[in-house]
């Protein structure tokens, strides 16, 4: 997400088949948050807000931000840029359990990409179409540069977010260019306990739940009603996978694209220019959780980008979950359904919105989770 809103994907290409069909469901014990396209909003609609009220502070934010050059990693042969106003940015979060992080798990020593979501920002910057794609999702990935410069060869029906923890957020790049032959112009990554600290600094997120939701795992307990959820409880929610639907993961991003919009509307209400104060702990909080490609890594250049995006709200943004199929021979993993799967990757090339037939069917459309919140 960038000042330059003139990159985008381009020329058509080839997708992989799978052949496959559906097996049934069965519920996984582990547990993980998704936190970025929330805090990357937050920031974005903070320092349009804020304005030129932040320009003292852009130094010490500026700090805050690391940067990775993934265009050095990635090389040339990536998918043609088409010059029409559109924008590809991925979305990541890795489910890394160090340092502040370890209260939710053990670290492995290694991290995975527990969120990816492709955000489609199209020409003219007034809406916006963004893709989850499932963790557990069967994919080829190609092959990857590790961290230590070594070469990770390609591999068959790897799990998607094993990409990240072969060559970081440039490997999983490359996986999704692979997949969608779209080109993603930058990426940004957030991390848990940047997410939780971020909701108590807004004062919490107002939803309301249309049924209980329950779940040991998560530490929730909420009742049908309105709530205000602070930075735990938060994240309780966007993890919760036990407590709603068919309990399935994919359930669980249905609840996770509902709580977008309602932490969007919200952010919106946010009197920063009344509070100097929660606008400087919003946006510190903010750039110390992100993460962001080489050429995003300045407060100047995601104002930049806060400001073409200011337009986009709840109303405007469609969200959509990559289309799957349970693995029938594992069915703890999905398959993209390959031919809807191309329905969305050929419409976002385009710059056109995501054609309904293109979800219909699939096992992450099934799901009534996203009913639970609004």
């Amino acid at each position: 997400m960038a000042e330059d809103s003139s990159n985008a994907p381009g020329s058509p290409g080839r997708h992989r088949a799978r052949g496959a069909t559906a097996g049934r469901r069965r519920k996984r014990p582990s547990a993980r948050r998704r936190a970025v396209l929330y805090t990357v909003w937050t920031l974005a609609a903070v320092l349009v807000l804020g304005g030129a009220g932040l320009g003292y502070l852009y130094y010490k934010l500026n700090g805050n931000l690391t940067g990775v050059d993934v265009n050095a990693a990635l090389g040339a042969n990536r998918p043609k840029d088409a010059d029409d106003g559109s924008m590809d940015v991925l979305v990541l979060g890795s489910d890394s359990r160090a340092g502040k992080n370890a209260k939710y798990g053990k670290d492995g020593g290694t991290s995975r990409s527990d969120t990816a979501m492709i955000v489609h920002i199209y020409k003219g910057h007034q809406k916006a179409s963004v893709v989850s794609i499932p963790r557990d999702t069967l994919v080829d990935r190609p092959s990857c540069t590790t961290k230590e410069g070594q070469e990770a060869p390609a591999e068959q029906g790897a799990m998607f977010n094993s990409a990240y923890e072969a060559g970081g957020p440039a490997c999983t790049i490359k996986t999704i260019e692979s997949m969608t032959d779209i080109r993603m112009d930058h990426f940004l990554e957030v991390d848990f306990s940047g997410f939780k600290q971020l909701i108590d600094d807004l004062g919490g997120v107002n939803i309301t739940t249309t049924a209980p939701i329950h779940d040991a795992k998560s530490h929730l307990d909420l009742e049908p009603g309105p709530h205000t959820l602070g930075g735990e409880q938060s994240l309780g929610l966007v993890r919760t996978r036990h407590g709603v639907g068919d309990g399935s993961d994919l359930g669980r991003i249905k609840l996770q694209q509902a709580f977008v919009k309602a932490l969007l509307d919200q952010v919106k209400h946010v009197d920063v220019f009344g509070n100097p104060k929660k606008l400087y702990d919003l946006a510190d909080t903010s750039t110390k959780a992100l993460t962001t490609d080489s050429e995003l890594a300045s407060v100047s250049k995601l104002k930049g980008f806060a400001e073409s995006l200011k337009g986009i709200g709840s109303n405007n943004m469609k969200m959509t979950t990559l289309p799957v199929e349970y693995d029938p021979q594992n069915p703890d993993r999905v398959l993209p359904m390959e031919h809807k799967a191309q329905l969305i990757w050929t419409a976002l090339r385009n710059d056109r919105p995501v054609p309904a037939s293109a979800t219909k069917g699939s096992a992450g459309d099934a799901t009534s989770a996203g009913k639970v919140v609004k």
